[in-house]
């Protein structure tokens, strides 16, 4: 009768939904239920909601408190250690009869609002009784003021909590594994169980804006989350407002389903409009304005792109009027400045109504979470750029594919100094945090090295995003104190140096997370993690991802990386085909993406990178790659910058010609760094120049270095003594 009238109360109190009930029932009779762990409330909420009899395994100083033992006296308890062994063997023991057993693996009440460390302990027992493991999601219990978040999270009286069942399954260790070595592995199983269900049982098939309202609703419409150089903080209820007048502005000068150009700098302005375009079903094209004119009008030409929202200020201040000039004479220029002016104060109080009552009017069915939602192009490193064409699913799975593995909560503060035209800028630098409770501080170039470590020191920066380029040019400039309020810094988009890797750990005591991703997988492939971190590495695939590793000859323990997942494109734009969407395929079939990344994944999941495909040589029949020469070049000269490229060569196929500015660099001081290295992986010419060519994002134009390359090298013409001809 207690269990009812609890059933009833919690129900009318929290609107608490069960889903899932039919996995609980395929589970069977012996049973071991692993649940998150979000508040004091989890035992009850599992105790009454859950069928039969239920067994709690918990904590031992827990079960004592006397708060508890009214609840727990609605189900067994089974009080235990996950420390101790004797209480570990008895609780296999105990699950190797018909049982329903609960264990919470983390071993506390999370006080990050993500997953804490889970426990080998648990893995085991599940590996040594052979039970059926069944994990269980708990969801908004850690808005209650029942959980351990106060000032993490906005608490409030009666959020809807979820109860999410999750299909049964099995940890089977290999048999030759044993004693601490097989308790690891099954730990690791279930970490891996528990983050993939806290990724299965994420939000994230809607649309952005949708999510934009679902996160003000988490945090509240007062909570501050943009800021840029203006310094004018803007809410949730600000961001909104402004959304839905320039969206409504927006709306009436382009068509449905257009993608409309977008030549801005890193703002809370250009945030507002690509949500604006979005929230209409526009798509956003993020054009590289790096690139110049040529390549703007080229992507425009790509994504068929008709309108190209600019600002007058950004192109006086960029100093970009010959390429807007060049521009507008492909394409319909719109000037932000005039939009405002378009935007009266009538349709102003309507998008202030429109956005108090959005939850009443927005239409979550009306454009499809696979629909898509940005155009970003990619930099054309190794060739012509492409248009990739991301889905809202795509970009908000991969948030949550980041947030199963990481905790980020209300009280970070994003530094983003990445351009929104680069995937890691918009997608994690931008999109990340502002739909997350995170607040965002846009600076408009990366390239300002004495300011930015200001910047993060005067704004409390707690995240910060970047390249091995940039990262290693803030060390030099920043004050050690710059970054005190670090919790994560993320490199990126180019292999991170480990002579930047000790700096900062020296500096400033901060430890790089190192990544590894695309702009086709939204753009976060794996990443390196407080709880899983191998240095040298780029970290562990994202949950729900697969990969296979497709052999290429010549090369031993690595293999050519294809992935598939929530968050891989939904195609490519090519320019021999305008407008034309081309979706991922490789010769594992439809919905896979090649990377063209050779890489070596260990037997923890860890993926080590060997270099492009493209970024190998092959000299006299043997592959030799061009990352380890640079790898070399830094060992023997670290405090310079390099470049290996390979040009072609009568006698042996390829050469390789290493580009640094290391002063009177030679094959000599080389060859006293190539520990073992055979005399055929090492460069054949070495080409001292001043600089070596980067584009916008900080990695190496490589394109740019080989044509630097050929044309130092190209040889003087002489005319022939016999025939008088040049050659």
């Amino acid at each position: 009768m207690l269990k009812k009238i609890l059933h009833w109360l919690l129900t009318l109190i929290y609107k608490v939904e069960v889903k899932g009930l039919n996995n609980y029932k395929k589970a069977g009779n012996r049973v071991l239920i692993v649940a998150n762990h979000t508040s004091f409330l989890d035992p009850l909420l599992l105790g009454v909601f859950l069928p039969d009899d239920i067994t709690f395994a918990i904590n031992t100083h827990i079960s004592q408190r006397w708060w508890l033992r009214p609840f727990l006296g609605l189900s067994h308890v089974f009080p235990m250690d996950p420390t101790h062994p004797i209480s570990l063997k008895n609780v296999i023991h105990h699950l190797q009869h018909e049982t329903r057993t609960v264990i919470f693996p983390e071993g506390r009440i999370t006080v990050t609002g993500s997953l804490m460390k889970i426990y080998d302990g648990t893995g085991m027992v599940a590996d040594k009784s052979g039970a059926t493991i069944l994990p269980v999601r708990i969801e908004g219990a850690e808005y209650t003021h029942f959980s351990r978040l106060r000032n993490i999270v906005r608490l409030r009286l009666f959020p809807k909590i979820t109860i999410q069942i999750l299909p049964p399954t099995l940890i089977s260790a290999p048999n030759d594994l044993r004693g601490k070595t097989r308790r690891k592995y099954s730990g690791h199983v279930l970490a891996d169980m528990m983050t993939e269900m806290m990724f299965a049982t994420s939000h994230y098939r809607q649309t952005i804006f949708a999510a934009l309202l679902e996160a003000r609703k988490i945090h509240g419409g007062k909570h501050p989350v943009a800021e840029d150089l203006d310094r004018i903080p803007l809410s949730y209820d600000t961001v909104i407002t402004r959304t839905i007048a320039i969206g409504n502005a927006l709306a009436k000068i382009t068509e449905a389903g257009e993608n409309v150009g977008v030549f801005l700098p890193n703002s809370t302005k250009t945030l507002c409009v690509t949500l604006g375009l979005q929230l209409h079903g526009r798509v956003p094209a993020m054009l590289n304005f790096s690139t110049g004119s040529a390549g703007m009008i080229s992507a425009c030409r790509t994504a068929q792109v008709k309108t190209v929202l600019t600002s007058r200020r950004f192109i006086e201040m960029g100093h970009l009027s010959d390429e807007a000039e060049q521009l507008e004479k492909q394409v319909r220029l719109v000037y932000l400045e005039d939009l405002a002016e378009r935007i009266t104060p009538l349709a102003k109080f309507k998008a202030l109504v429109q956005s108090k009552t959005a939850n009443l009017w927005y239409d979550h069915n009306r454009y499809s979470p696979d629909s898509p939602a940005v155009v970003l192009f990619t930099s054309g490193s190794e060739g012509t750029p492409k248009g990739v064409v991301l889905s809202h699913a795509n970009i908000l799975g991969n948030h949550k594919q980041l947030e199963a593995r990481i905790n980020f909560n209300a009280q970070d503060v994003v530094l983003n100094f990445l351009p929104m035209f680069h995937s890691f800028g918009f997608t994690v630098g931008t999109l990340l945090p502002i739909l997350n409770g995170m607040k965002a501080f846009f600076y408009p170039t990366p390239l300002h090295y004495s300011i930015i470590p200001e910047i993060a020191y005067e704004i409390s920066a707690t995240i910060m995003f970047g390249t091995n380029t940039f990262l290693a040019a803030y060390a030099k400039k920043a004050h050690a104190y710059d970054f005190y309020n670090m919790r994560y810094v993320v490199a990126g988009a180019e292999k991170l140096q480990e002579s930047t890797r000790q700096t900062w750990a020296d500096k400033f005591g901060i430890r790089i997370l190192e990544g590894y991703g695309a702009t086709e997988t939204a753009p976060v492939t794996s990443v390196n993690t407080p709880m899983d971190y191998k240095a040298g590495t780029v970290g562990r695939f994202m949950p729900d991802m697969e990969y296979r590793l497709e052999p290429v000859p010549g090369i031993h323990e690595a293999g050519q990386l294809h992935v598939k997942g929530p968050n891989i494109m939904l195609g490519y734009l090519l320019a021999d085909n305008p407008g034309k969407l081309v979706p991922p395929e490789s010769v594992y079939g439809k919905g896979w993406y090649d990377t063209g990344d050779i890489v070596h994944v260990d037997e923890e999941g860890f993926i080590s990178i060997r270099g492009r495909s493209k970024r190998f040589a092959k000299v006299s029949g043997e592959m030799i790659s061009l990352t380890a020469v640079e790898q070399l070049a830094v060992k023997a000269w670290p405090e310079a910058d390099h470049a290996a490229i390979s040009l072609p060569d009568v006698r042996k196929g390829e050469q390789i010609i290493l580009l640094t500015t290391q002063k009177n660099a030679s094959l000599h001081d080389l060859t006293a760094v190539a520990d073992g290295i055979s005399h055929i992986g090492l460069p054949k010419k070495i080409l001292v120049v001043s600089a070596i060519p980067v584009m916008a994002s900080g990695k190496t134009d490589y394109p740019a270095a080989t044509a630097l390359a050929s044309q130092k090298l190209a040889p003087i013409a002489k005319p022939d003594p016999a025939t008088g001809n040049v050659s």
